[in-house]
């Protein structure tokens, strides 16, 4: 069975919302979908990793970075490691 689509926001929308190189997210790990909305000017992420060993922080710095088209390395968790509200630093 193939996993179903993730679905990400336009990434124009994406980038006006990163301010002095910094994204402010909101995330639900260990949801059914993976995916990016942004809702009333904030950033909604969904992985379907586990809060665990950092599983899911690790996973949305990748779908971050996908939705951004940077890589990976770009995109990291700079405040709020163990929180559902989170800093994303973006570099370059």
């Amino acid at each position: 069975m193939a996993r179903p689509k993730v679905d990400l926001p336009d990434v124009q929308a994406l980038r006006a919302l990163v301010q002095d190189g910094e994204l402010r997210v909101r995330v639900t790990p260990g949801a059914r979908t993976e995916g990016i909305a942004i809702v009333d000017g904030a950033v909604q992420v969904k992985v379907r990793a586990k809060p665990q060993d950092g599983a899911a922080n690790m996973a949305v710095e990748a779908l971050v970075a996908r939705a951004l088209g940077i890589p990976k390395s770009r995109c990291r968790v700079l405040r709020g490691a163990t929180s559902r509200e989170k800093v994303l630093q973006l570099s370059g």
